[in-house]
C-alpha cells in the first residue's frame, strides 16, 4: 500500500500529491517506491513501481515524465512527446493530463489556477529557483498569477541544508534573509523562504504547504542523506 502527501489548498477540481518511500518493489537503498529510472536502480522494478502507483491512484495512463537538468524549461504535458523531454516542469490545461516531477530534497512546486484550468509542476532545487523555473512555469499558465495558487511539497529543511556562498550570491540582496551564515563562505539556505519570495515577487500570493524536511523524515528519499537513494514523486492533474 502506497502512502501520499496530498496538498492542502482550496482549489477544488485540481489534485496533486507527492508519493513516499514504502510500498514498492525496488531493493537496498532505492527501498521501496522509487520512481526514478536514472538513480541506478532497476530499470523493471522502477517501471513497476510506477505501474504500481498509477494503479493505486486510479490513473489510466502514466504521467509525463521529464528528464531533469536543474533548468528553467517547462512543457505542456498534453502533446504527444515519444520520449521524456529535457525539462524542469510541465503544465497541463486540459483534464486528467498527469504533470511529476522528481525530487529527493529539491523542492517540487505545484501551481494551478483557482478556478481549477490549469496547473503546473515544478522541480525547483537552487539552481531552478536562481535561475527561473518558477518564473517559467507562471508564465506558462493562461492565468494571472493573483489567480493562482501554489503548494509547497517536501524538501530539505533549513536546519539541514548547507551551501556556498555562490549559492547566496545567485539569489542576490533581496534573498539575504533566506540564508543564515553557519561559517566563513557557508550558509544554511531556506528553500521555502526562497520559494516564497519569487512568488511574491511574481504575485502569487496564495501560497501552502511547506515546513517539510525530507532531511530527517525516514518515509521521504534524502539525496543529502543518503546520496545513493530514490526519487519520490509531485504529480498534479485537473480532475
Amino acid at each position: 500500500m502506497i502512502r501520499v502527501l496530498t496538498a492542502t489548498w482550496p482549489v477544488r477540481g485540481v489534485r496533486a500529491f507527492t508519493t513516499c518511500r514504502a510500498g514498492g518493489v525496488s531493493r537496498g537503498a532505492f527501498a521501496s517506491l522509487n520512481l526514478a529510472l536514472h538513480v541506478g536502480d532497476d530499470p523493471s522494478d522502477v517501471t513497476t513501481n510506477r505501474e504500481i502507483m498509477a494503479r493505486a491512484c486510479g490513473f489510466d495512463r502514466q504521467p509525463l515524465w521529464l528528464q531533469q537538468v536543474h533548468g528553467q524549461v517547462v512543457v505542456d504535458a498534453g502533446l504527444s512527446w515519444t520520449a521524456p523531454p529535457e525539462a524542469d516542469g510541465s503544465f497541463s490545461t486540459r483534464r486528467k493530463v498527469i504533470c511529476a516531477v522528481l525530487t529527493a530534497d529539491c523542492l517540487p512546486v505545484v501551481l494551478a489556477a483557482k478556478d481549477a484550468r490549469a496547473v503546473a509542476v515544478l522541480h525547483a532545487g537552487w539552481r531552478g529557483l536562481a535561475g527561473g523555473i518558477l518564473e517559467s512555469g507562471v508564465a506558462a499558465l493562461p492565468v494571472p498569477p493573483t489567480e493562482l495558487v501554489a503548494w509547497l511539497g517536501p524538501a530539505i529543511g533549513a536546519g539541514d541544508y548547507e551551501v556556498g556562498d555562490e549559492v547566496r550570491r545567485a539569489f542576490g540582496d533581496s534573498a539575504h534573509a533566506a540564508f543564515i551564515a553557519t561559517s566563513e563562505g557557508r550558509y544554511r539556505a531556506d528553500l521555502y523562504a526562497l520559494a516564497r519570495l519569487r512568488l511574491k515577487a511574481l504575485g502569487v500570493t496564495a501560497v501552502y504547504g511547506g515546513g517539510f524536511n525530507t532531511f530527517r523524515d525516514p518515509d521521504l528519499y534524502s539525496y543529502r542523506q543518503t546520496p545513493v537513494c530514490g526519487r519520490m514523486a509531485t504529480v498534479a492533474w485537473i480532475a
